[in-house]
């Protein structure tokens, strides 16, 4: 998994009617773009997050075509 600062980090709902999270990458804290990423939640909160088979990174370069951003 590579992701840069400003992608999106989505985390899929693991049980039926629980929505999928999304979260805004605003750190890259491994090499090359892997993980750990500092997120950012709509909230405003931030953590640390090492994704898991759960999660997939949402680029910057989809979000400027205009694909839908969440799911």
């Amino acid at each position: 998994m590579h992701a840069s600062v400003g992608d999106h980090l989505v985390q899929h709902g693991r049980v039926v009617g629980q929505h999928d999270q999304v979260t805004e990458i605003v750190e890259v804290l491994g090499t090359e773009g892997s993980p750990p990423y500092r997120v950012r939640f709509p909230d405003g909160h931030e953590a640390v997050m090492s994704p898991g088979p759960d999660c997939v990174v949402r680029h910057i370069e989809r979000q400027a075509r205009g694909e839908r951003i969440g799911g």
